[in-house]
């Protein structure tokens, strides 16, 4: 079958990799792509938010399945416009996507199904705003509404962070994302990321992970869109699986469906996780990025068999076969990031970083200039590995990570840290 991924970071990469490694996959291109894609798949010059051009594209490629990969095509409605084609998709519609692209679409949501959340507000007003966190007190959660790349959300641990916060967001840092923000109550515990494939009403469990969001070794430092991850998350026990899916994520999907507004792709669970009891942080309506990384190379060939299942609505006869193995990653950064970064730096040293199923390097923010890869984005490389255990897996990750020539970049020295217990 011909398939087109729609995207062009690290996620992007591991998708189109988990796809060639499928007999099922004859044809593969991915648009835009980078220059590490370049390399085991055709790329293709298209605007990915424009329904319209890619159904044409589509059409004129004869693709079988387009999988869309960042969240910006399915917040501007690319799959409500693909599947009005008549193509198969992977990836929510617009309205079902507000799980992602609306904070307030998602409290309200969980509200109705009676899904564990932290309590909430929603301001457009920054007195008012600034009056409710004084009236609550810190810490305390502030959150663009909108779509932010990973980056609006500030967990403020004193009432002046929290004002700042407000200040900042309702001040147009954000542009329209941040036109209102939701204030949320902290919740203590650990993280974890746990995702679900949706086909409507039938749920597939296939993968948990761990992220590490803060810049800085240590979970220090501001947040990014994810500096490293883990996959399986050892939080993640059967117990609070069984309880996050009975608990959140059945009622979401179920609430979804009664609205008019199914679900149909890959659901992202952000779960806080204390006392072995799972609260909703956030959805997200693709694939998170690292962690997309370590489930593909953990699921494999297999990858692309389940999300065809669910394009076709045909998850109820679809079952996951997981190795008793794991997989890390390690995120490669540009000097500076996530403030102002540097482009154009030159990256030397992959050519002895063979990929393998055992670990790849997926390029996020990469280009070719006269011959020569190069640095062109914040978050540029993940490097990924597998092990029989975390520690293996780590080991490998960090050894491949130090093979790389590239001094000016930077990565975290602790992904793992929680789980490995140092």
């Amino acid at each position: 079958m011909n398939i087109l991924i729609l995207g062009g970071g690290g996620r992007e990469h591991a998708l189109a990799w988990a796809a060639l490694q499928n007999p099922r996959c004859d044809r593969l291109i991915v648009a835009p792509g980078n220059a590490g894609i370049a390399g085991i798949a055709e790329t293709a010059r298209l605007d990915i938010e424009d329904g319209a051009a890619v159904a044409q594209f589509a059409g004129e490629n004869a693709v079988d399945l387009v999988i869309i990969g960042p969240e910006a095509p399915l917040a501007a409605g690319v799959a409500d416009r693909l599947r009005d084609a008549g193509l198969l998709v992977f990836g929510p519609n617009r309205a079902a996507a507000m799980l992602e692209t609306s904070k307030t679409f998602t409290k309200e949501i969980c509200d109705a199904a009676g899904a564990p959340t932290a309590g909430w507000a929603r301001f457009e007003d920054a007195a008012a705003a600034r009056a409710h966190v004084e009236a609550t007190g810190a810490p305390i959660v502030v959150k663009a509404d909108g779509l932010a790349a990973g980056k609006g959300v500030v967990v403020a641990e004193t009432v002046a962070q929290a004002h700042a916060a407000i200040d900042d967001m309702l001040g147009g840092a954000f542009g329209a994302a941040g036109a209102s923000v939701v204030i949320e109550e902290f919740m203590a515990g650990e993280e974890a990321s746990f995702f679900v494939l949706v086909d409507g009403e039938d749920v597939l469990p296939i993968g948990t992970a761990q992220d590490h969001k803060r810049v800085g070794d240590g979970d220090t430092g501001p947040n990014t869109g994810g500096m490293g991850a883990y996959s399986p998350a050892p939080v993640m026990t059967d117990a609070v699986t069984e309880a996050a899916l009975a608990r959140i994520v059945r009622p979401v999907v179920a609430e979804l469906a009664r609205r008019g507004t199914p679900y149909s792709g890959v659901l992202y669970v952000g779960l806080m996780i204390e006392d072995g009891q799972p609260r909703l942080v956030e959805f997200n309506a693709r694939f998170g990025d690292p962690e997309c990384q370590v489930l593909m190379m953990r699921l494999g060939a297999q990858a692309l068999d389940l999300m065809l299942a669910c394009a076709e609505g045909r998850l109820a006869e679809a079952r996951v076969n997981w190795a008793d193995d794991h997989a890390l990653t390690v995120v490669m950064a540009a000097e500076g990031y996530p403030g102002r970064y540097e482009k154009g730096s030159a990256i030397r040293g992959l050519e002895a970083l063979t990929g393998t199923s055992s670990q790849m390097v997926f390029h996020a923010g990469t280009a070719l200039v006269d011959g020569q890869l190069v640095a062109n984005g914040g978050r540029v490389l993940s490097v990924t590995a597998r092990g029989d255990d975390l520690l293996q897996a780590r080991s490998r990750a960090y050894a491949m990570c130090e093979a790389v020539d590239w001094p000016e970049g930077f990565f975290r020295s602790d992904i793992g840290w929680r789980a490995l217990g140092d």
